[in-house]
């Protein structure tokens, strides 16, 4: 949704305070990667294909995301947050310098490593997670988020880790891609696309044990989508809601709905400010 102009214009007129542009995937590039290697068997056992992929994929990939950033700037007077999803710590550096360049405000790190490779240890995922912070953060001057997952052993002592590095914020949580199965066809297909009202529980939990221990602000995301999970996402202590399936759903004017009915709220307890009751 974030990912053309006339729909960033929708959400700032809605009243949003800032915007995550839509995420560049290292998966997608990759995939794109093994599907020309699929394509072109004469180079399944060079070195040309590897190129093509350090080079035209990635350029590729990387100009149309500088270039929405430059329009985004251009258009908006929110603040412009660019957004990789990554799963490694390679070339995520370069592409963030060049985000910076470009004018984004910020950056989020949609960092998502599914803990299904029986190889590896819990402490190997963890240090992959600070391994790409740190190569990301030691580019760019502009502040860093990260979103993380909460496919972990112990989340609060992750969490305090991930806030240790230096990060000016941390989204609980991101929401991974849900497979199902077709049993006519008996494919894999996709599954809960849109997060579900009853999901806010799981950011509300750990928003509310980690919120006095750590030093980077903390956003709500995954099933806020009404004025309700908002505000008590903020009595929880959160800093920053982030909306996206609400808005796929209800469309823009969902936002002004819920800024609405949160003034209407803060009125009724006699609260001039959010910090007053966070």
């Amino acid at each position: 949704y974030t990912g053309n102009i006339k729909h960033l214009k929708e959400l700032e007129k809605s009243g949003v305070s800032a915007v995550v542009l839509k995420s560049i995937f290292e998966e997608e590039i990759i995939n794109d990667f093994h599907h020309n290697l699929d394509m072109d068997d004469r180079f399944h056992s060079s070195l040309e294909f590897l190129d093509y992929y350090d080079y035209d994929l990635k350029k590729e990939s990387l100009d149309k995301y500088i270039q929405l950033i430059k329009e985004a700037k251009q258009e908006l007077t929110i603040p412009v947050i660019a957004s990789i999803n990554c799963v490694t710590s390679q070339d995520w550096t370069d592409f963030a310098v060049q985000f910076e360049k470009a004018g984004a405000d910020a950056l989020e790190l949609n960092i998502f490593i599914l803990p299904s490779d029986n190889q590896k240890s819990a402490q190997d995922i963890e240090n992959e997670y600070i391994q790409i912070i740190k190569k990301v953060r030691s580019g760019i001057s502009i502040p860093v988020s990260v979103k993380m997952s909460h496919y972990f052993t112990h989340i609060s002592e992750m969490i305090s880790k991930l806030d240790q590095t230096g990060i000016s914020g941390l989204v609980l949580f991101n929401r991974s891609y849900s497979p199902d199965i077709d049993i006519d066809k008996m494919e894999i297909t996709s599954s809960n696309i849109f997060s579900s009202p009853d999901d806010f529980t799981l950011p509300l939990r750990w928003i509310a044990l980690n919120s006095k221990k750590v030093n980077c602000s903390l956003a709500a995301s995954t099933g806020i989508h009404d004025s309700s999970s908002v505000i008590k996402s903020l009595l929880a202590g959160a800093d920053v809601i982030q909306l996206a399936s609400t808005i796929f759903i209800n469309g823009p004017e969902q936002v002004t709905k819920i800024l609405s009915e949160l003034e209407e709220w803060m009125g009724k307890h006699k609260f001039l400010n959010i910090d007053q009751f966070r």
